[in-house]
């Protein structure tokens, strides 16, 4: 039998509701009116005349980016980073974290203590740069000459990262570890299938904030990446509004629709791979914070 709600119970979750509802429409828009100025005509976005729906539906200026080679070029390189980087990250913070996790760990506390003193300060952008031309350097030595790799192994730490698996990991009960020691198994096989499987949400979590994190990456694959053949999909977004808002280079442009709806296609077309690929990754997403981000 449900419990008959207080009053004021029941005006604080109408109130928390509304509140919600509100923050989720707010959250929502600006989403909706990309959507909206994308496929509107000239005049409706130069005048500023769209709040929610379109006006003089069009889809000429999706036409315009689908048919530009540079566009899929970026996206190509976007995925390249997104995948190679998750992947490159997910495995540097799980053998991290891993080894962490263990009391047996020589120097563990002085070690632990690194890992949370680069959360506390930061090297600065001036030593960050300065390390990744070194890194370059190091990679054109040897012949990589693909900056996308670079991009790929110097943004591969995440010391919040490996701290949340590191205490999933510490969760783990030992008397399971002990059982496949017991029965023989090596101490990858320990990791492959006693940690792993038991920590799936906490990984599942951490490889979405990986992935985030390279798909919208701008200021170091911009600075680190030379050649405009490899720029990810962020930096070609921001180059093509620094051409589309100059007024000398638009100064002809006679198009059916505005500039600017060719910005917004553009933004349109980098979000709609997170949005497929969340909700699939939301349920592990509390429970994996939750997981590795309290030690017990």
């Amino acid at each position: 039998m449900k419990r008959k709600l207080e009053v004021s119970e029941l005006i604080f979750k109408i109130i928390s509701y509304l509140l919600l509802t509100v923050f989720a429409l707010c959250c929502l828009y600006p989403f909706v009116y990309a959507i909206s100025a994308s496929i509107s005509g000239r005049a409706a976005v130069d005048y500023n005349q769209i709040v929610i729906f379109p006006k003089d539906v069009q889809f000429d200026a999706f036409k315009r980016m689908f048919s530009d080679n540079m566009f899929w070029n970026a996206y190509s390189n976007t995925l390249f980073i997104t995948f190679y980087g998750t992947v490159w990250a997910l495995l540097y913070s799980i053998l991290g974290a891993y080894a962490l996790s263990k009391r047996r760990l020589l120097f563990r506390k002085a070690f632990n203590f690194f890992l949370v003193f680069t959360m506390w300060f930061a090297a600065g952008i001036v030593p960050q740069y300065l390390n990744y031309l070194s890194t370059q350097k190091v990679f054109n030595a040897v012949g990589i000459t693909d900056d996308k790799w670079l991009v790929v192994i110097a943004m591969g730490m995440a010391a919040m990262n490996i701290i949340l698996l590191r205490n999933a990991f510490e969760g783990v009960p030992s008397e399971i570890e002990e059982a496949a020691i017991v029965d023989g198994a090596s101490e990858f096989q320990v990791l492959s299938k006693v940690y792993l499987p038991m920590s799936k949400s906490t990984i599942a979590t951490v490889a979405l904030f990986f992935g985030i994190s390279r798909w919208n990456g701008y200021f170091w694959a911009r600075q680190m990446i030379s050649n405009s053949n490899e720029h990810p999909l962020q930096v070609f977004i921001r180059l093509r509004l620094e051409q589309y808002t100059d007024p000398e280079a638009m100064a002809g442009w006679n198009e059916v629709y505005a500039s600017d709806s060719v910005i917004y296609a553009l933004i349109v077309c980098s979000i709609v791979p997170i949005l497929i690929i969340y909700p699939f990754i939301q349920k592990y997403f509390a429970k994996g914070v939750n997981v590795g981000g309290v030690k017990e």
